[in-house]
């Protein structure tokens, strides 16, 4: 066991939002068991790298990134957590330094035991680096897309218990952070393993925990990181037009906008019933932002299909598209499909796509000149002094007057200008 107060780390993550939460936990409960992270040109005695493995491009990116910590920290010992842990513990464990591989989160605390971690805590208190917090409220997914890998690297459902959720929120606000992003692998999907069937406890779902945060005084606001269309019911509606703290910014994953691409990729929407989602949210909320993801070039998609998947996401106003082109991930049905998309294509159809976000970003970003914004400030602007960036309620970029003094806090502003960029406000 690694003696208490002498020790260094350093912790690195790729991936999504709730990869990010799991490694600040990580870092909690070194700091509070006598570690401190490594200075900059400091060799660490421990690394931990939280790995992706959501594209083949994560799995290179979690290899490359494993090897160079073990050049820059000579004789460090390295723990493999994350989904490409998960997937491929083989491959992980051949790699330089490394001498412990996560393949189950709930591992964890045996894991850090042996590096002198008496106590895990049961959340974060602080988010390093971030001026807005991620806090996973569950984990897995039951859903068999054809091209995610992700139930097979995290199986089942793993819903946590909202006091604790509470409290955790709560700390992170007293601590300073304005914005709390309520993340897991399937967000939708929050409470459905600890309050059905045979459980005896009364249905506690997402829009419940949007009422029991939103009952959290003070000035903050709370986001949601993504939620799959068909889970948006009146109550979801409700709740969310009703909750203050809550931002009119949804992420609703498209995927496809092709009814013939989304039956082979078993997605449970078709584009007309996601369409009529978001019209009903605007129902209630007229000036609510929608952002999402799309996969380009999934097998068999033809122009055809493609230039659907375009007039849908025009229909949809999605003020961001997080564009990715399909990527084959071995053990998915999708890998093994006929008519696989060139990569050409592939490529060629993510910048065609990628400029009608641009023009829709552009859109809503006109809608809001003369609006009020609040503006959480996260940096200044390097290129233009005395101006610092943000972002609205709904998420939209902003840029306003301001100085180092602004960063972290909320400022209210008009906007005045819309560009392909960004809106600029004046205080």
């Amino acid at each position: 066991m690694v003696p208490a107060g002498t020790s260094t780390c350093r912790l690195v993550t790729l991936g999504c939002k709730v990869n990010q939460y799991e490694t600040q936990l990580v870092k909690e409960a070194l700091e509070q068991n006598g570690y401190r992270e490594a200075t900059e040109g400091e060799t660490a005695d421990l690394c931990v790298v939280n790995t992706c493995t959501v594209t083949s491009e994560g799995d290179a990116k979690s290899r490359k990134l494993i090897r160079q910590l073990a050049r820059q920290n000579p004789g460090t010992r390295t723990i493999v957590m994350g989904c490409y842990a998960t997937r491929d513990p083989q491959a992980v464990t051949s790699l330089p330094s490394v001498f412990e591989v996560v393949t189950d989160k709930q591992e964890l605390p045996d894991v850090l035991f042996r590096q002198g971690v008496a106590d895990m805590p049961k959340g974060i208190s602080y988010f390093e680096g971030r001026k807005r917090a991620y806090v996973k409220v569950q984990d897995g997914c039951l859903l068999r897309c054809t091209y995610c890998i992700i139930p097979q690297v995290r199986p089942g459902l793993r819903s946590r218990d909202p006091e604790e959720i509470e409290q955790e929120v709560r700390q992170l606000i007293d601590n300073g952070h304005k914005e709390i992003v309520i993340s897991g692998i399937h967000v939708g999907h929050f409470g459905v393993d600890t309050t059905r069937g045979k459980s005896g406890k009364a249905p506690f779902r997402l829009w419940h925990l949007f009422r029991k945060l939103d009952a959290i005084p003070g000035n903050w606001r709370m986001r949601l990181s993504s939620i799959e269309s068909n889970e948006v019911d009146d109550d979801f509606i409700k709740a969310a037009a009703d909750c203050e703290h809550l931002c009119p910014q949804f992420h609703p994953a498209l995927q496809s906008g092709s009814d013939g691409v989304l039956t082979r990729m078993r997605r449970r929407y078709r584009t007309g019933r996601f369409l009529e989602k978001l019209e009903r949210i605007r129902e209630v909320m007229p000036n609510v932002a929608f952002t999402t993801d799309v996969i380009v070039g999934f097998p068999g998609e033809t122009d055809a299909e493609f230039q659907e998947t375009v007039d849908t996401c025009r229909q949809a106003q999605f003020m961001k598209m997080h564009i990715f082109p399909f990527s084959a991930r071995k053990t998915t049905p999708a890998a093994t499909m006929p008519d696989q998309v060139s990569p050409e294509v592939r490529k060629d159809r993510c910048a065609r796509l990628a400029e009608v976000e641009q023009e829709l970003a552009f859109a809503y970003y006109q809608k809001l000149v003369g609006q009020p914004l609040e503006v959480l400030v996260e940096r200044t602007c390097l290129d233009r002094p005395g101006w610092v960036r943000g972002t609205d309620r709904s998420y939209a970029p902003v840029e306003v007057p301001g100085g180092a003094g602004d960063v972290g806090q909320f400022v209210t502003a008009t906007a005045i200008e819309a560009t392909r960029e960004t809106v600029r406000g004046e205080r």
